[in-house]
């Protein structure tokens, strides 16, 4: 019996987020009827990779809100009431005979508006811009995480489908086998074979029977898969609505296939948006070691209370200036450029893998496509050779060992062509995944995603 390759069991902390999902809602008592674009949007909705992707944006949203408030006008108010009694004499000033040392207590009241603003300050310029490319990598990485949570799915699902249509293939093969063993049976009661043909036409027929169980063990298994990839609620029955069958893709030359994928895969573009960040994060260290100006003012009311306060204000203009910092900086432009350095490493190595994805998905298909045409003829010429094989044992021509290893023929065929076809449907599934632009194939094969 053909096996559809699968990943042994695992917890959760060795498996992917994107093969984990976040249950939400309640199971329904009546089957839900699934299509594989239900099943996608469902991915996109509560699997684990994809919210985690998305929460990152949002860190990452505010990391560049911070940046960005450097720069901005900063205004806060203040309103304080004291009452003090002061010593004089404890501040050093010359008291003229006979004048108090002490005065107070007394009330001071103050309400006060206080503006900061950076008026040039490189570092804190930069800081920015490297923030926004992190929040742009990062929005590409939800982009890229989208792609992954559609193949996965899609996957899943076509596994599903392959694994009961592994089912449906075993059984009809006892169905056969269960009329083959029938046969044998009359023939023998008629006196035209031996009790030999019956025992092996059973013991063919509980051969079956396992192989039967197997499979439908193997197909509740992978619906469990695709049902926690997608969040599915807990315990929620459902069905595979759809039929497994060749995804035709169009055809691109590897060329083609290669500069779109530069342009599509949400990874690549997040590399080289990281890339930026890194350089504008040196750019931002540089800054560190230029002078800066910025401007501090306020304005209020101050006096003994509310009534008799009077207004007062200051404006200050500070040009600062660097001068020693023990080498600070430059230990923090060591790491800068080291970093950008590593960033360039990763962007060139993304783009060198995104051109052998896309070749070896080339090959894959290719392969698929070959093999799934050959298991198809060799399905006809095995259904051909069990028909010949009936026909000879019912005239009594051979006995049913002719008919046993005719059925093996068929069973094996059979499942090599339903493995032919998921292997194919695959290959086209890692074609769309090298390119980038999941949802587009998506949308123009299935109609779309909500």
């Amino acid at each position: 019996m053909v096996t559809l390759a699968s990943a042994s069991p695992a917890t959760a902390q060795t498996m992917s987020p994107y093969q984990r999902g976040v249950p939400a809602g309640d199971a329904s008592s009546e089957p839900l009827s699934l299509t594989v674009a239900d099943a996608v949007r469902r991915g996109l909705e509560h699997n684990l990779g994809l919210l985690l992707a998305e929460q990152r944006t949002g860190e990452a949203g505010g990391a560049r809100l911070r940046a960005l408030a450097e720069l901005l006008p900063n205004l806060s108010g203040r309103i304080t009431t004291t009452r003090e009694q002061v010593n004089l004499k404890a501040f050093g000033f010359p008291l003229p005979e006979g004048f108090p040392a002490v005065v107070g207590p007394f009330n001071v009241y103050d309400a006060r508006v206080f503006l900061t603003q950076s008026v040039f300050d490189l570092h804190s310029l930069n800081d920015l811009r490297a923030d926004s490319h992190r929040e742009q990598a990062a929005r590409f990485d939800v982009q890229d995480a989208r792609d992954i949570v559609i193949l996965v799915s899609a996957n899943a699902y076509t596994r599903a489908l392959a694994a009961g249509a592994l089912v449906d293939a075993a059984r009809a093969q006892l169905d056969t086998a269960q009329a083959l063993f029938q046969q044998a049976s009359d023939l023998k009661q008629s006196g035209l074979v031996a009790g030999i043909d019956v025992l092996r036409a059973e013991v063919q027929r509980d051969t079956t029977k396992q192989r039967l169980t197997a499979a439908q063990a193997d197909f509740e298994r992978s619906k469990l898969a695709l049902a926690r990839i997608i969040g599915l609620p807990l315990g929620q029955a459902f069905t595979l609505a759809d039929a497994i069958k060749p995804v035709v893709f169009p055809d691109l030359t590897i060329d083609q296939a290669v500069e779109r994928a530069y342009k599509g895969r949400g990874d690549y573009l997040a590399a080289l948006e990281r890339v930026r960040a890194a350089e504008a994060n040196r750019a931002a260290i540089v800054g560190e070691a230029l002078p800066s100006i910025r401007v501090t003012a306020d304005y209020g009311d101050i006096g003994l209370s509310p009534s008799d306060s009077h207004g007062s204000f200051n404006v200050t203009g500070a040009l600062n200036v660097p001068i020693f910092q023990g080498g600070r900086t430059r230990g923090r432009l060591m790491e800068a450029e080291a970093q950008l350095r590593s960033r360039r490493a990763e962007a060139d190595d993304l783009k060198a893998g995104i051109y052998y994805d896309v070749r070896n998905a080339f090959l894959d298909l290719q392969a698929g496509r070959e093999q799934l045409d050959v298991a198809a003829r060799a399905r006809e010429l095995a259904a051909s050779q069990l028909t010949q094989a009936r026909d000879r044992f019912a005239a009594g021509v051979a006995g049913n060992i002719e008919v046993v290893q005719a059925q093996e023929a068929v069973a094996l065929a059979n499942d090599q062509y339903i493995n032919a076809l998921f292997t194919s449907n695959l290959a086209t599934g890692n074609l769309v995944r090298a390119l980038g632009g999941a949802e587009d194939v998506i949308r123009r094969y299935y109609g779309g995603v909500r």
